[in-house]
Formats: structure tokens, C-alpha cells, sequence
């Protein structure tokens, strides 16, 4: 065999079989060429991994280049380069021929983004408030051309990045947006989907801090007041977005019957009269969401097929009166389809007894991982899971382990007596906004979150660590 070909046959198995990189490969270099074969002195191995390390590019690459040239001139030196490249190339090839088949094996699905791998395996799409959530739909995988994207304020970045992304369409509460949204765009060179978001002055009778449909709300834009038109007048106006119609958010956490069909009396009328007047016909009307879930015994139970069945028959009904054209009918259900499937799990500190006074049951989280109760007293059935068969005859309030007097996740909760230190206790109805608006108060670190199905169960995110409390100081 040719010195050449010794060359290649030898840096090909250097190539597929070394791991880590150009400086795990000089030992097996140095074994093969001043060792082994006695090709090089030591002196000669050293100058070469000397000159390699100070040329641009690849350790490895620039010491098969140099080896092969001094050995065999400069056919030596490209059997060495395309050798030692060779493995890697076609590894990385077939991977690329596979990767989608890849991504859609379970042990990699459980390393990506589970909420979103589970809405894309339903059939669900997924709106995005911010490049945080955007990012992390990239990372589990989603469509984003069907996403929304929503905000009532989106920065310059945010609207870049979603357009760089291909966020499909954005519902935009104010005339500012709408001026960046279409500068960015045209920037991009794209016409960009949206829907604006108007306020049709609904209440939906839930809580003050998500009843988000009222006229002055802070998200979209009042139809009651006149600024609605205006603002659409201007939207067809810019040349860089496409309106395909209207949203509109009531609020959430919402038990009444109607609240959607008075809604739509106010919506398609509206949208009729902005056909008679603008000549513009929407294609698109997303009424938002929310249904609402069961915190407590006392609340109701809604099935959730059977309203939307109801609001999409007076949907089809209200347009075949208006003689408006049917335009494609979104709804948002949000928490009606995950909140009853997630539950916290607690364990007992200390519990205090303040004779005539109440008791407090201390618990190991607080309103670092649910602040609901303290920003707007959000109600909860809690449960002493370490103790479920013994009556409840005590009374205390559940309270966190921060630095505040309202750090409660609820008052007046009844627990069997016996409750004490290393109890687990249960708060159910935590699948929705739990997680999300959690924070690192007082230098606490999130819990872990735990997927449970017949399939068994997976951590889909791991419990932070104190280093992780510490990892953007600086």
C-alpha cells in the first residue's frame, strides 16, 4: 500500500473512533505516528501540534493536513484532511436524513418542552405572549405559523423575533403596535396576519383582576367609545399587514351561561356594521377564553362540549340573520382543559396554635409558586393527603414559608387535627398558572413538575438547585 493510502486508512479510524474532539485525539496521534508506525520523532509531533493549535481552524483537521504533508506532500496532506473528515461528515448526514423520525421517539419527546409537545399531539394550537414562550414552542418543536401571539405590549424585540420566527398571526390591542408591527414587517419584506382586539363591554361576572373585557380595560380597543373603527380604519390602511378580522377576550375563569352568546350580539352586529361602512369583511373572529373550573365544591360544573356547541349554534344562527359570511370561529379555552389535571403537593413545617386566636399549618412553598391567592384571593380545596381517611375538625390557614404576612395559599382550610410536621398536604386545581408565574422569592427554588399517565410518570421539569438560583449573577 501507498504511503497515501496508509495516510487515509489511518486517519479514517482515528476520525470514526476518536470522541471529544481535536485535543482527545493528539494522544491517539501521537500512538500511531511516533509510537506505533515511528513516522514522526517526538520533537516533529510536538512542532506539529504546536503549529496546529496556532492555525485557524479545527485541531484535528490542521494536524492531518500537516502529517499528510510531510509525509506524502500534498496528495498525503488531502487523503489526511478528507479522511479525518470523512466519519463525522457521514455520521451527521444521516442523522439529518432521520431527524424529524428522531425528535418523534418518546425518550427525546421527554427531553423537549411537554406542554407543548402534549397541545401539538391533541390537535391544539398555542398563542404565545412574549420571545420566552415563542422560544420555548421553538424548542418543543411546534408550528408556529399557527400560533397567536398576543400582549398588550409587544416590544420592538418581541416583534422581530416573532416575525424572524414565523409566528403566524398577531392580535394587537393599540394603534402604536400596529405602526411597528407593520415597519418590521416591511423590513422583512412580508405582509403580517393579525387580528385587533377589541373590547365589546361585557361582564362576565368572574374576578375584578381577570375580567379583562370591560371598556377600560387596558387590553384592546373599545367599540362603545368609537376608537374600534378608527383603529381598523387604520389597520387596512398600512401596507405591510393583512387584518383577517377580530378578537376579543371577556376574561376568565368565567361560570356564566351566556356570556359568549352576549358577546357575539354585540361582536357580529358590529362586524356587519363595519362591512355596510368600511367595506371590509372579516375572515377570522376569536371570542378568547375563558371556561371555568371547579376550585371549590360550591363551583359549578360546566361541560365544556356542550357550551361550545351552544355558542357555535347561535353563531351560525346570528350570521345567517346579519347575512354576514361565516368567518372562521376560534375559541380559547386556557384553563378548562388543564387546571383540574394538575395538583401540588406540599409537606408540613410547623403548625401553630394561637389559643383563641386561629392556627397556621406552615408549608415548604408558599406564594413563590402560587401567588393566585395573594394577588387576587383565588380559592382552593386542600387536602391532608398523609392523613385522607381522618375526619376534619381543624381549622387553620395555610400559609408559605416567605417573609410576608399575606404569603397564604388559603385560609380557614379544615385538616384533620393530627395534622403535623411531615404531612403531605394536597392542593387541587393547580394545572394552570402555577408554574408559570412562579418566582424565586426569598432565594427559593421552583419545585419540580411531575407527568403522571397510565404510562407512568416522567419528570418534565426537574426541581431547581441553589445553583440555579445563583447561575445569571454576575
Amino acid at each position: 500500500m501507498s504511503k497515501t493510502g496508509e495516510l487515509f486508512g489511518t486517519f479514517f479510524k482515528i476520525g470514526a473512533f476518536t470522541f471529544g474532539g481535536g485535543y482527545a485525539m493528539v494522544a491517539l496521534l501521537e500512538h500511531e505516528f511516533v509510537e506505533k508506525k515511528r513516522w514522526l520523532t517526538r520533537e516533529e509531533f510536538l512542532d506539529m501540534v504546536a503549529i496546529a493549535e496556532s492555525t485557524p481552524g479545527p485541531v484535528a483537521v490542521n494536524s492531518a493536513t500537516y502529517i499528510g504533508y510531510k509525509l506524502a506532500g500534498v496528495a498525503g496532506a488531502a487523503a489526511s484532511t478528507l479522511a479525518v473528515c470523512l466519519p463525522s461528515f457521514a455520521v451527521i448526514y444521516l442523522i439529518s436524513l432521520f431527524f424529524d423520525r428522531f425528535l418523534q421517539l418518546t425518550v427525546v419527546a421527554n427531553a423537549f418542552k411537554g406542554i407543548y409537545r402534549i397541545v401539538a399531539e391533541e390537535g391544539l394550537g398555542i398563542d404565545v405572549v412574549s420571545s420566552g414562550e415563542i422560544y420555548t414552542a421553538l424548542q418543543a418543536g411546534s408550528d408556529l405559523s399557527t400560533a397567536y401571539f398576543h400582549s398588550n405590549n409587544k416590544t420592538d424585540e418581541d416583534i422581530a423575533y416573532a416575525i424572524a420566527q414565523g409566528v403566524g398571526c398577531f392580535v394587537v390591542d393599540n394603534r402604536e403596535e400596529l405602526d411597528a408591527i407593520d415597519v418590521i414587517a416591511g423590513q422583512a419584506g412580508i405582509r403580517q396576519k393579525l387580528l385587533l382586539r377589541l373590547t365589546p363591554g361585557i361582564d362576565p361576572h368572574t374576578y375584578d383582576a381577570i375580567n379583562t373585557g370591560k371598556v377600560d380595560s387596558k387590553f384592546g380597543t373599545a367599540i362603545e367609545t368609537g376608537q374600534a373603527t378608527g383603529m381598523i380604519e387604520h389597520a387596512l390602511s398600512l401596507p405591510n399587514l393583512d387584518l383577517a378580522g377580530f378578537h376579543c377576550h371577556v376574561g376568565s375563569q368565567v361560570f356564566e351561561e351566556d356570556v359568549y352568546q352576549r358577546t357575539l350580539d354585540i361582536m357580529l352586529p358590529y362586524m356587519a356594521e363595519i362591512r355596510e361602512t368600511l367595506g371590509y369583511t372579516a375572515r377570522e373572529l376569536d371570542l378568547g377564553g375563558g371556561y371555568g373550573v371547579r376550585y371549590l365544591d360550591s363551583d359549578g360544573r360546566i361541560d365544556i362540549g356542550a357550551r361550545l356547541r351552544e355558542v357555535a349554534a347561535h353563531y351560525k344562527a346570528l350570521t345567517k340573520k346579519l347575512g354576514y359570511p361565516t368567518p372562521k370561529f376560534l375559541m380559547e379555552p386556557g384553563r378548562s382543559i388543564v387546571a383540574d389535571a394538575g395538583m401540588t403537593l406540599y409537606q408540613v413545617g410547623t403548625v401553630k396554635r394561637i389559643t383563641g386566636y386561629k392556627s397556621y399549618v406552615s408549608v415548604d412553598g408558599g406564594m413563590t409558586d402560587n401567588p393566585r391567592y395573594a394577588l387576587y384571593g383565588a380559592p382552593y380545596t386542600i387536602y391532608n393527603a398523609s392523613r385522607a381517611t381522618e375526619d376534619v375538625d381543624f381549622k387553620a390557614d395555610v400559609v408559605g414559608r416567605c417573609c410576608e404576612s399575606d404569603d397564604i395559599i388559603q385560609p380557614d382550610v379544615l385538616l384533620p387535627r393530627s395534622t403535623c410536621r411531615g404531612d403531605i398536604l394536597a392542593v387541587a386545581t393547580t394545572g394552570a398558572y402555577h408554574y408559570a408565574m412562579a418566582s424565586n422569592y426569598n432565594r427559593l427554588g421552583r419545585p419540580a413538575t411531575v407527568m403522571l399517565s397510565p404510562a407512568g410518570d416522567r419528570v418534565v421539569i426537574r426541581r431547581e438547585t441553589l445553583d440555579d438560583l445563583v447561575r445569571l449573577d454576575v
